[in-house]
C-alpha cells in the first residue's frame, strides 16, 4: 500500500497496463487530451461490481460526447475481464492491474474484514483526471449504485 495520498489538483500518476477492450494496453499519456475516469472495483462479475460496470456502459455515450474515456481497473486476469466485459457488453476497456501497481500507485488498497478474516482488497473508488493529467476528484468507499450518473455530473462540469 501506498503511503502517499492522492490528492486533487496534482498529477495523475502514470500509468501504462494491460487491457481488455479497445487495445490491448493503456497507458495515461495516451489519453491526454481527454478527461480519464478510471474507476477500481473489488473482483469480476460481482454483484456491485456489475452494477457499477453495467451503470457505466449505460452512461457511455454521454461520457464519449463529454470527451471523456472510462477505465475499469480490478486485479483481475485479462481472461477474467474478457469474460466480464463480454457477459455485460462493457464497450470500455478493463485494465487488468495482477501485480497491484495501479491499486498502489492510486492508494485504494485497504485491509478489508470479511468475517473475522482481515485480508487486503480493492476499495471501490473512483478518480477522475482531467485533460491536463490532473486529479480532478477523488471518490473513495462509493456506492455501486447510482455512481455512474453522479460521475457524469463531475466530468461534463469540467472545463
Amino acid at each position: 500500500m501506498s503511503s502517499e495520498t492522492i490528492t486533487v489538483g496534482q498529477p495523475a500518476p502514470r500509468f501504462h497496463a494491460a487491457a481488455y477492450g479497445k487495445a490491448a494496453s493503456v497507458s495515461l499519456d495516451d489519453l491526454r487530451g481527454k478527461v480519464v475516469v478510471l474507476y477500481f472495483y473489488p473482483k469480476d462479475d460481482t454483484p456491485g461490481c456489475t452494477t457499477e460496470g453495467q451503470e457505466f456502459t449505460a452512461l457511455y455515450p454521454e461520457f464519449q460526447a463529454a470527451g471523456a474515456e472510462i477505465l475499469g481497473v480490478s486485479r483481475d486476469t485479462l481472461a477474467s475481464h474478457e469474460k466480464f466485459s463480454c457477459k455485460f457488453n462493457f464497450p470500455f476497456p478493463l485494465l487488468a492491474d495482477t501485480d497491484a501497481a495501479l491499486c498502489n500507485a492510486f492508494d485504494v488498497l485497504k485491509k478489508k474484514n470479511n468475517y473475522g478474516k482481515v485480508s487486503i482488497g480493492v476499495e471501490r473508488s473512483t478518480f477522475v483526471i482531467d485533460r491536463e493529467g490532473k486529479i480532478a476528484y477523488i471518490g473513495r468507499k462509493v456506492k455501486a449504485a447510482g455512481h455512474a450518473a453522479a460521475i457524469l455530473q463531475i466530468v461534463k462540469q469540467l472545463p
